[in-house]
């Protein structure tokens, strides 16, 4: 597959993380404000710092990736992200619309499972790459264990 085209593939996924979530993640409603958050659980405004730096740096490296690093790297890397991404759409849905929060738990460790690799690729493409995917890693290890302290604190909802 062409660099180009992988570019428009990796930009392709990204398009699809950003819109799914926004479809999906609905942190207004009356639902999600009922439940018992996990007291671990950050200010709103952490939230709406991280994801714009996340979305941000997963175009970035996964642009500098397909671009540069080697076949076996690229392919890699592009299939780690689509698996990391629908498991992340998953917990999105599986969350906020199924309102599922044991299996929306499990969807959000793979795909922070997915991501361990990709860091991987990262850092072997380049050290810098690998730094700026360290805050995204970190924020899904995060964000699984919140929705974990959601679900068992919220058995009956």
């Amino acid at each position: 597959m062409g660099k180009v085209v992988l570019v428009a593939v990796n930009l392709g996924i990204l398009a699809c993380y950003v819109v799914g979530s926004g479809l999906w993640v609905a942190s207004g409603s009356a639902w999600y404000n009922s439940l018992v958050k996990p007291a671990w659980q950050p200010p709103d405004f952490v939230f709406g710092l991280a994801w714009p730096y996340n979305f941000a740096m997963l175009a970035v490296v996964g642009t500098l990736i397909a671009i540069n690093a080697s076949v076996a790297e690229r392919a890699w890397w592009t299939s780690l992200f689509a698996a990391s991404v629908v498991a992340a759409l998953a917990w999105a849905n599986l969350f906020y619309v199924q309102q599922s929060l044991p299996a929306a738990a499990l969807a959000l460790g793979l795909a922070a499972a997915f991501t361990v690799p990709m860091v991987v690729v990262a850092f072997r493409y380049n050290l810098w790459a690998g730094v700026a995917m360290l805050p995204y890693l970190a924020w899904l290890c995060v964000a699984t264990s919140l929705s974990i302290g959601y679900a068992a604190l919220n058995r009956a909802a």
